[in-house]
């Protein structure tokens, strides 16, 4: 019956049947068998005559006389046409089940033991105890040996269960390769499955032909291997055992074997290969290729997805192909294995399209199940798929390079406001073409808005998500060929040492990486700049910079309690921004020609080497119509300092780094080109172009650097104190290249080579170091006047008394004035001591703050005002007015300055205000320390708004005007009005009486730049004006942090830029002094020596009158360029701004503006002979003959209802009659840039 059975099924198999495989496998092996027709039910080869071969084929009796066995060599596949597909799936079971049970009866044995060991000790024990000691020690004895051989063989079998971990694992290379060449030959042994399975389910095939089941084998005698070192390795046997991938081992392994022996290949349960699938995310992180969570979790989904997906087709195409056994096998359907792949995909999504379905009982029976378990799967990891492949990062990838174009990173606070600022900056069409790539790298995904702006500048800017403190992301912006990285802070952070914290650790972070990246960073606190010194790679030289954003703020607010309005026009110097045209003669028409000005560097021509600062600045304002404000000089000893309108005593020398202030930077190349044999009758700028005689004259300087560098590497000296430099060369280039080849020059050659050639390009030598290195005459270009005008260089005078020992007046820097430290309580103030203090020409500093508040660094506003250019007489007394508690933090940086006072109070208390006569003082400012972290932005500046208005809206009595404050304190030297001998400078402007507090000067910080509109009730500015435009700001009366974002992309281009605004702001900060402080935090008193003392020879900034004094002439209708030429010749002094008159109607009578008149902003001599920076209007000759200047640009006009007696804003200078002076209050004064130089000239 059994035998009747397989044949039956062999008869009818369809695409598994065994009647078809058998006889094809017996034409391979030429085994022919031949069966009686009564057992098939078609055509077969074999004949019969008999009648009953063409009846029904239902009934089947084997006829084993024409059975017909030729004599062959092999054996047999099947001589009787068995099926034995249970052989194979009876290996599998007795290896599983086999291996369970010898690992239970071990554990049962185990057990055993252990228990009747733990009673047979415990006897022992207790016979112990019993006996004595005596005998026991002889009992035990031999348990102490048996412990011992015990405990060496455990260490022996640990050790090899060690070394199996090891293998198995990934922990090293080895396992590594290990653990990945199972899974990939896994994945071969699935693929060899997908390959046979368009074969029947069961058929002969011979080992060492067929090539396919060699392979198999060889992978499955590694995996037998692998299985065995896991299974040494395993801690937990019996758990090992029920493993999934021992399962699949189990299944998969051993039919291999059987089928060698039977000459019989059973497809069966070969599709559990594809389980291995599940390690595929472990791979991946063996390999380090996946590294975050989503990648991880997304992989893993997938490959439980997919594994259970095949292996569940794998066991469908089984049962479908070889048909219900208890059926005989007869209900079996022929599907591929990829139909059994789709039947899986639209059962487990409910679709079920009806096309291909299971027949069989098992297959049926299996999808009843599977729809239970894959339909969750289904709904649950799908879902979650698409989510992780759509939430995948879109900005994840890497930076390519691109050749011949520099890219820097952007990092930090990274928001829509602080993007568009910088870029709005950065990528200014006055910079020429930036040809630099702006790579963000960002850990947040931009939002829409800041995904559109980086969409509208998508050919220069690149976002990609990711964080600068990880390693693999810095890569990914290839940070370490970026020419800079830039640092962004959120200056609007709740506390700002954390925020200093964060940008700290990304330039550790970054430095760490490459320590060689040049890195720009803002800072919010000045404190914290010194944990910046830590880091070892940070060098200020090689390019590193840090932006503190609070020493700048206060900077800028200290420099205008000395010239009001000066924060603006130092803020818009260095913001790049466009020039707007106005037609009406408004004075938004003359600011905004001013604020279209920058300032840009260029080396100067050799045409202007020899020539004092002050012939080159004049010769730069009246023929390239540019304004040179300052030099980079280079010292004897290399060292380079940058010094602003030094005075005439210092020549220009050859390379010399130029600053100069125009609108855009093609006009500054003008300074370069120059020529004077080439331009000197040009009259129009433009046409000023490199010239063609520019390339002897480059060679020329050529030969005399090589000859000078040769001579001083042959007598070992430097460039100044070489013996070479004396010595006559004549000729011209031509008999240079011929005398004197570079090979040749010797000591002796350049002693007689460089004299004639310093002849023709006068010494750079300053006359004191002219006399120093040789005893040179003074140059006949020096101005006895300006060494009248200094009395640092006059000995006898100041320089005495400050050379005495015993006394410290200075830092030991000699930059700032010093005092020994005071305890808070002696300068503490009380109302009634205030009042009869009677104060005047002061500063009031009104503070917001408590014990809570964060540092804003008070000390940043004081060193300005104590620098030491200033002589002590001449120092503002100081008087901050707030919490108590607050000032006793901050009095630690503040205990060394001189003249400071503390009355505790309220900034909006009037009594407070009344007691340190704030209508006597030179300027009230207005800070807050409290960080306000609200939601409304309009609400942070509440404090200082109501400050502001509350003092203007003060009533004062004008019986108290002879005591009227005197702003002569910062007269420059030989401009005292009390000293009219001395010079005949005079024009200081004196305040007048205030009986209201509208004329008291005032500056007020703001956090959120749009409060700005609520500091002038009588202005009409739009809230979405921007802050430059409006008028509070173009006034100087209102100063925000956000207008320092410009200097991040102005330091990146120009790293002497920010060098020099920190010289014009912090009075005279260096970083030498900040790692002083660093060390100390607080200033160092050091006495007085010459060194100190030279460093007090520096520029400032005052404002004097056009009203009298030695301009007076110019002040009725004199041109602002005949202004400049005179201010700069006779005083060395550079015009670089007027703080005009704004011509704004005030519809309400009892308001009253301020009454100052219009003044000039000067850069004075001091008594270390500088002057401050200046920016001026450029003079222009008209048709050759008439000389024509423009005037400083007026403030943009708010008020339509213009007076027709408004004051004159043409180029014209006019003096202020008396008339008008009582006029004034109908006016309020701005501060102004000068505007640039304009086609169309202005007639005086």
């Amino acid at each position: 019956m059994a035998n009747g059975g397989g044949g039956g099924g062999g008869s009818s198999g369809g695409g598994g049947g065994g009647g078809s495989s058998l006889r094809m496998s017996s034409n391979i092996h030429a085994n022919h068998l031949s069966l009686d027709a009564s057992s098939s039910s078609s055509s077969s080869s074999s004949s019969s005559s008999s009648s009953s071969s063409s009846s029904s084929s239902s009934v089947h009796e084997p006829k084993m006389d024409a059975l017909i066995i030729p004599v062959t060599m092999e054996v047999p596949c099947d001589s009787r046409g068995q099926r034995m597909w249970w052989a194979f799936l009876a290996s599998s079971m007795v290896t599983f089940f086999g291996g369970l049970f010898i690992i239970l009866l071990w554990r049962t044995l185990k057990y055993l033991w252990t228990v009747c060991c733990h009673c047979g000790g415990k006897t022992k024990e207790a016979q112990k105890i019993n006996n004595g000691s005596s005998q026991a020690d002889g009992t035990l004895k031999p348990v102490d040996e048996k412990e011992e051989a015990v405990a060496a063989e455990v260490g022996w079998m640990t050790s090899v269960k060690d070394w199996a971990g090891v293998m198995i694992s990934a922990q090293t290379l080895t396992g590594r390769v290990l653990v990945v060449l199972v899974f990939a030959l896994s994945i071969g042994a699935l693929v060899i499955y997908f390959i046979d399975s368009s074969n029947p389910i069961e058929s002969c095939q011979n080992f060492y032909k067929d090539f396919t089941l060699q392979i198999d084998m060889a992978f499955n005698v590694f995996f037998l291997l692998y299985f065995g070192l896991r299974f040494i390795a395993a801690n937990d046997k019996l758990w090992f055992w029920l493993e999934v991938n021992s399962v699949v081992d189990f299944f998969t392994v051993p039919p291999v074997f059987v089928s060698v022996y039977l000459n019989r290949s059973w497809l069966g349960l070969r599709f559990l290969r594809a389980l291995r699938l599940i390690q595929f995310s472990e791979i991946l992180q063996f390999l380090n290729i996946l590294k975050t969570s989503n990648s991880i979790k997304l992989v893993n989904l997938l490959s439980i997805f997919i594994s259970t997906w095949l292996t569940a087709a794998g066991f469908i195409h089984l049962v479908e192909n070889s048909g219900d056994p208890w059926e005989n096998f007869q209900n079996n359907q022929a599907l591929t294995y990829w139909e059994c792949v789709y039947l899986l995909m639209v059962t487990m999504s409910t679709v079920g399209y009806g096309d291909v379905y299971a027949k069989t009982t098992l297959g049926r029976l299996f999808m009843v199940f599977f729809i239970l378990g894959g339909l969750a799967m289904f709904a649950s990891y799908v879902p979650e798929i698409i989510e992780l492949i759509g939430n995948r990062k879109k900005y994840g990838g890497s930076y390519s390079a691109v050749s011949g174009r520099k890219h820097i990173v952007v990092c930090g606070h990274i928001t829509l406001e602080s993007v568009s600022n910088f870029l709005k900056d950065f990528l200014h069409k006055d910079r020429d073409d930036v040809n630099v790539e702006i790579v963000f790298l960002h850990n947040i995904s931009p939002n829409l808005e800041l995904e559109a702006l980086f969409k509208r500048h998508f050919t220069q800017v690149e976002f990609y998500q990711g964080s600068v403190l990880n390693p693999h992301d810095l890569a990914r912006v290839k940070i370490e060929s970026a020419d800079a990285c830039l640092i962004l802070a959120n200056k609007y952070c709740a506390d700002p040492d954390a925020e200093d914290a964060s940008n700290i650790m990304r330039v550790i972070s970054i430095k760490n990486y490459h320590p060689k990246i040049r890195i720009i960073t803002q800072m919010l606190q000045y404190h914290n700049k010194a944990h910046l010194l830590n880091i070892p790679s940070w060098n200020w030289k090689e390019g590193d910079d840090a932006i503190c954003l609070a020493e700048l703020k206060l900077g800028f607010i200290a420099q205008s309690c000395l010239a009001q309005g000066l924060s603006t026009m130092l803020a818009n110097l260095f913001s790049m921004r466009s020039f707007i045209k106005i037609e009406e003669d408004t004075w938004q028409k003359y600011y905004l020609e001013g604020v279209s000005n920058e300032m840009y560097t260029e080396y100067l021509s050799s045409a202007f080497v020899g020539l004092s600062f002050p012939t080159v600045c004049e010769l730069c304002f009246v023929k390239l119509k540019l304004l040179m404000i300052a030099i980079e000089y280079k010292s004897a000893n290399r060292e380079s300092r940058i010094l602003i309108n030094p005075g005439n005593h210092l020549k220009i020398q050859e390379g010399t780094l130029g600053f100069f202030i125009a609108s855009d930077a093609k006009e500054v190349k003008r300074a370069f080109f120059y020529c004077k044999a080439c331009h000197d009758d040009i009259t129009d700028p433009k046409r000023i172009k490199k010239c063609g005689c520019k390339r002897l004259i480059y060679s020329k300087m050529s030969i005399y650097k090589r000859m000078r560098r040769a001579c001083c590497f042959d007598c070992g000296r430097s460039e100044r104190d070489c013996s070479c430099m004396s010595g006559r060369v004549r000729g011209n280039v031509d008999t240079l290249e011929r005398a004197f080849p570079l090979s040749s020059v010797s000591v002796n050659d350049c002693s007689t080579s460089f004299r004639a050639f310093e002849d023709e390009q006068p010494s750079t030598l300053s006359p004191k170091k002219k006399q120093r290195n040789g005893g040179m005459r003074n140059s006949p270009n020096t101005s006895p006047k300006l060494m009248r005008h200094d009395p640092l260089l006059i000995p006898g005078n100041d320089q005495i008394d400050n050379m005495d020992s015993n006394v410290k007046k200075y830092d030991s820097t000699g930059m700032f004035h010093w005092c020994a430290p005071k305890e808070i309580e002696k300068v503490i103030l009380t109302r009634s001591e205030a009042a009869m203090t009677v104060l005047s020409g002061h500063v009031v500093v009104c503070i917001f703050g408590d014990v809570s508040s964060a540092l804003i660094g008070l000390r940043n506003l004081v060193m300005p005002l104590r620098a030491s250019n200033f002589h002590y007489h001449e120092l503002k007394h100081i008087v901050f007015v707030g919490s108590i508690e607050y000032l006793k933090r901050e009095w630690e940086t503040l205990h060394n300055f001189p003249k400071v006072s503390i009355l505790p109070g309220t900034p909006l208390s009037r009594a407070d205000l009344r007691a340190v006569n704030i209508n006597l003082c030179d300027m009230c400012v207005i800070l807050s320390a409290n960080q306000n972290n609200i939601d409304d932005t309009s609400l942070q500046d509440k404090e200082c708004i109501l400050a502001s208005l509350n003092i203007k809206s003060m009533q004062f009595d004008d019986s108290i005007g002879v005591l009227q404050a005197n702003s002569q304190g910062f007269t420059p030297p030989g401009m005292d009005r009390s000293s009219p001998d001395n010079s005949p400078v005079h024009g200081m402007l004196r305040q007048p009486s205030i009986t209201t507090g509208v004329n008291i000067p005032i500056i007020t910080e703001l956090v959120n730049d749009t409060n700005v509109q609520f500091l002038d009730q009588d202005d009409d500015d739009d809230p979405d004006t921007e802050l430059y435009l409006t008028q509070p700001f173009a006034c100087g009366t209102a100063f925000a942090v956000s207008v320092l974002d410009s200097l991040m992309s102005a330091t990146y281009f120009n790293d002497n830029i920010l060098t020099l605004i920190r010289t014009l702001v912090t009075g005279g900060a260096t970083p030498e002094l900040e790692a002083l402080i660093a060390e100390e935090n607080a200033l160092r008193g050091g006495y007085s020596t010459p060194q100190t003392l030279a460093n007090r020879d520096r520029c400032r900034v005052a404002q004097l009158a056009l009203l009298d004094g030695p301009f007076a002439d110019l002040g009725d209708g004199g041109c602002y360029g005949d202004l400049f030429c005179k201010a700069l010749k006779t005083y060395n002094m550079l015009c670089f701004g007027i703080y005009r008159l704004r011509d704004a109607h005030l519809s309400t009578p009892s308001q009253c503006t301020k009454s100052k008149k219009s003044s000039s902003v000067h850069s004075i001599p001091s008594t270390a002979n500088r002057q401050n920076r200046p920016k001026s209007r450029e003079s222009r000759d008209k048709q050759n003959a008439t000389r024509m200047n423009r005037m400083g640009q007026a403030e943009k006009k708010w008020f339509t209802d213009e007076p027709d007696n408004a004051y004159p804003r043409n180029i014209q200078i006019k003096p202020m009659s008396t008339h008008m002076a009582n006029q004034i209050n109908q006016y309020k004064s701005t501060s102004s840039l000068i505007p640039p130089i304009r086609e169309v000239e202005d007639e005086c």
